[in-house]
C-alpha cells in the first residue's frame, strides 16, 4: 500500500471514528473501536469508558494489549469469548454481531463488574480485509432488579467457565445421550432415537454421571443448559 493510499485510509478511519464520536456520550454504555491490523488497539473510547477506567485515550493507548486486558478484564472470562471474536474476524461479514458476557473492574483492587458485550465489524481496509470493530458494552447490575433471564445466564457462565474441563471429556454421542436425559427420555426411548440397545445407553449415562461427577438430575440439567445442549 503507497503513501497516498494510507493517508486516504487514515482519513476515512478518522472520519469514521468523528461520526461515531458524535452520538456516542448519549448511549447508557461504553463505546469502543479496535483497529483490528494494528493488535486490536484502542482508537477510540467513549467518556462513559474513561470515565469507569480513569485514563485517558493517550494513557490506555500506551498499554500493551496483554497489559490492558490483563488489568481490567476477567481472563477466565476470556477464554469463553475470544474464540467468539476470533469466528466473527473470520466471517468477515458486516451484517454479524456478536454478544457476550464479561467482568470488568476500574483497577486492581475494584470488584468485577458484569457487563453484556456487542460486538461488530465497523469498517474494512481497501483491500476488503477487517480493519476496525466497534463494541458497545453495558454495566449489569444486580442491584437494578436484573431479568430472572439474564441472572440464570450470568450463573450458567460462571457454571461453564468452572466446569469446562468436566465436560470437555463427553464424547460427541455422550453429549447426545445428556440432552436427551434432561429432557426426560428413559433409556428405551432414548435408544429408539439413537438406534442403540437400553443398556448400551445405561452403560453412557453411567459413563456421562462419573465424568461429570454429576449424582442427580438437577446437575445434569445444568451441564446441559450451560453448555447449550438444550
Amino acid at each position: 500500500m503507497d503513501l497516498e493510499q494510507l493517508d486516504d485510509l487514515s482519513l476515512k478511519i478518522k472520519t469514521t471514528i468523528d461520526q461515531i464520536a458524535l452520538t456516542a456520550d448519549h448511549i447508557p454504555g461504553v463505546v469502543i473501536i479496535h483497529n483490528l491490523q494494528i493488535d486490536f488497539a484502542i482508537e477510540y473510547m467513549s467518556e462513559r469508558g474513561l470515565r469507569e477506567l480513569g485514563l485517558s485515550l493517550e494513557e490506555i493507548r500506551v498499554l500493551s494489549h496483554e497489559e490492558y486486558h490483563r488489568r481490567y478484564f476477567n481472563q477466565d472470562d476470556a477464554k469463553n469469548y475470544v474464540p467468539k471474536l476470533r469466528a466473527l474476524l473470520e466471517r468477515s461479514n458486516m451484517n454479524d454481531a456478536v454478544s457476550f458476557f464479561q467482568q470488568v473492574r476500574s483497577s486492581a483492587v475494584s470488584d468485577w463488574v458484569w457487563h453484556m458485550s456487542s460486538m461488530k465489524l465497523l469498517m474494512k481496509d481497501n483491500e476488503d480485509k477487517p480493519l476496525l470493530a466497534i463494541t458497545v458494552s453495558f454495566p449489569v447490575d444486580p442491584l437494578q432488579h436484573i431479568t430472572g433471564k439474564v441472572s440464570r445466564l450470568l450463573e450458567e457462565n460462571n457454571f461453564l467457565r468452572r466446569h469446562y474441563a468436566e465436560f470437555s471429556k463427553l464424547g460427541q454421542r455422550e453429549r447426545e445421550i445428556l440432552k436427551l436425559v434432561v429432557m426426560g427420555k428413559n433409556a428405551n426411548e432414548i435408544g429408539n432415537e439413537l438406534f442403540i440397545s437400553p443398556s448400551t445407553v445405561e452403560t453412557h449415562r453411567k459413563n456421562i454421571k462419573q465424568k461429570l461427577k454429576a449424582n442427580t438430575s438437577y446437575q445434569l440439567s445444568q451441564y446441559a443448559h450451560a453448555f447449550d445442549l438444550i
